[in-house]
C-alpha cells in the first residue's frame, strides 16, 4: 500500500464518498434536525387539536338561557371576522375574481354559516362527545362524495369501509348516547344536526380547496369564506346573543371560543403543518374527538354506555381508515400529493401559519 500523500483528486473523492466521515456527520445532523422539526410539528398539531376538542366543553359553561345558536354565531361570527381581517386584501382579491371563484366562495361562505349553528346545537341535544365525534367522523365521508360529484374522484373500497363503520357508529350513538348531565334530551335530532354540520364542514373545505387550486393562498381562501359566513352569523348573534353576552360568564365563554379555538389553534396548526406532512397532520387531528369525548365525561359529566362508546369507536375507526395513508402506487402518490396538501391546508381555516 502506498504511503505517499493523497492527491487533491483522491481527497475530493474521499470527501464525497458515501462512507466518508464528513457526509455521515452532516447526514446525522440533518436527520436529527428533521426529527426535531417533525416532533415539534406533531406537538403543535396535537395542541391545536386539543384546543378544538375543548369547544363543546367550553360551550357547556355558557349561561343556561343562552342558546346554542348564539354560541355558534359568536364563535365563528366573531372568529370569522378576525380571520377575514387577518387575511386582509388577499381575501378581498378572492371575492373580486368573478366566475368561477366567486360562486365557490359564496357556496363555501353559506356552509360556514350553517356549520356552527348545526354543530353547537347538535352538542346541546346529543351531548358533547356524540355531537363532536359524529361531526368530525362523517365530514370526510361527505367530502369524498362531494369530490366525486364535482371532479369525478373515485369512491374507493377504503371509502366504502369507512362509510359503513362511521354510519354504524352514528346509528349506535343516535340510539344509545346522551346519558349525561346536560345532554340526551333529543339524541337522534342531535345526531342529525351533527351530520348536517359534518356535511357543511365538507362543503367549505372542498370549495376552499378549489379556491386554493385557482391560485390563492389558504389564508386568503379561508378569510373570504369566513368573512362571508360572518355576514350571516353576526346578525344571528345580534338577535339571539342577549343571554350569552349579557352575563360575564357568557362573555368569557364567547371570547374563549372566538379567540382560542378559532385563532390561536389555527396558528398552532399552521406552524405544525409547516413541519410535518399534510397526511400526518390530518391524522394527528384525530386527537380532537378523543379530547372532546374525554372532556365530555370528565368535565361535563356525560356517562355514555357501552354501546355509545362502541359507536364512538366505530366512528373514529372509520375516520382513521379514511385518513391514514396506505400503500399506493408511486405514480398515484405523485399525482395525488399536490391535491392532498391543498385539501389538508383548508382542514383548518388559518393553516398557512
Amino acid at each position: 500500500m502506498s504511503s505517499s500523500p493523497a492527491s487533491p483528486a483522491s481527497r475530493a473523492r474521499a470527501q464525497t464518498h458515501p462512507d466518508s466521515p464528513a457526509p455521515q456527520a452532516r447526514s446525522a445532523t440533518d436527520a436529527a434536525t428533521a426529527g426535531r422539526r417533525r416532533g415539534s410539528g406533531s406537538l403543535l398539531v396535537l395542541a391545536a387539536a386539543a384546543l378544538w376538542g375543548s369547544t363543546g366543553t367550553a360551550a357547556s359553561f355558557a349561561p343556561a338561557a343562552a342558546s346554542p345558536l348564539s354560541t355558534g354565531a359568536a364563535t365563528m361570527g366573531v372568529g370569522g371576522l378576525l380571520t377575514f381581517l387577518i387575511a386582509g386584501r388577499s381575501a378581498l382579491r378572492v371575492l373580486r375574481r368573478g366566475r368561477p371563484v366567486l360562486p365557490w366562495a359564496l357556496i363555501g361562505g353559506a356552509a360556514v354559516a350553517v356549520y356552527p349553528l348545526a354543530f353547537y346545537t347538535s352538542m346541546e341535544r346529543a351531548g358533547v362527545a356524540a355531537g363532536t365525534v359524529v361531526t368530525i367522523g362523517c365530514s370526510p365521508v361527505f367530502a369524498a362524495v362531494l369530490e366525486r360529484l364535482l371532479v369525478g374522484a373515485p369512491l374507493t373500497p377504503r371509502w366504502l369501509g369507512s362509510t359503513v363503520s362511521a354510519a354504524t357508529g352514528c346509528t349506535l350513538l343516535a340510539l344509545t348516547a346522551g346519558h349525561g348531565a346536560r345532554a340526551g334530551h333529543d339524541v337522534p335530532g342531535g345526531v342529525g344536526l351533527a351530520l348536517l354540520a359534518g356535511a357543511s364542514y365538507a362543503v367549505f373545505t372542498c370549495y376552499g380547496a378549489r379556491i386554493i387550486r385557482a391560485g390563492h393562498s389558504s389564508r386568503a381562501a379561508m378569510g373570504s369564506l369566513f368573512g362571508l359566513g360572518a355576514l350571516v352569523l353576526l346578525p344571528v348573534l345580534a338577535v339571539t346573543g342577549g343571554p350569552l353576552l349579557g352575563a360575564p360568564r357568557g362573555l368569557l365563554v364567547a371570547a374563549y371560543l372566538a379567540v382560542v379555538p378559532m385563532c390561536v389553534a389555527y396558528v398552532l396548526f399552521g406552524a405544525g403543518l409547516a413541519r410535518v406532512q399534510a397526511g400526518t397532520a390530518t391524522t394527528l387531528t384525530l386527537f380532537e374527538p378523543v379530547v372532546a369525548a374525554a372532556l365530555g365525561v370528565a368535565v361535563v359529566g356525560e356517562r355514555p354506555g357501552a354501546w355509545a362508546w362502541t359507536g364512538t369507536g366505530l366512528v373514529l375507526l372509520g375516520l382513521l381508515v379514511l385518513t391514514v395513508p396506505g400503500r399506493l402506487p408511486r405514480a398515484l402518490r405523485r399525482r395525488s400529493r399536490g391535491r392532498s396538501r391543498a385539501e389538508a391546508a383548508v382542514l383548518r381555516p388559518d393553516s398557512e401559519g
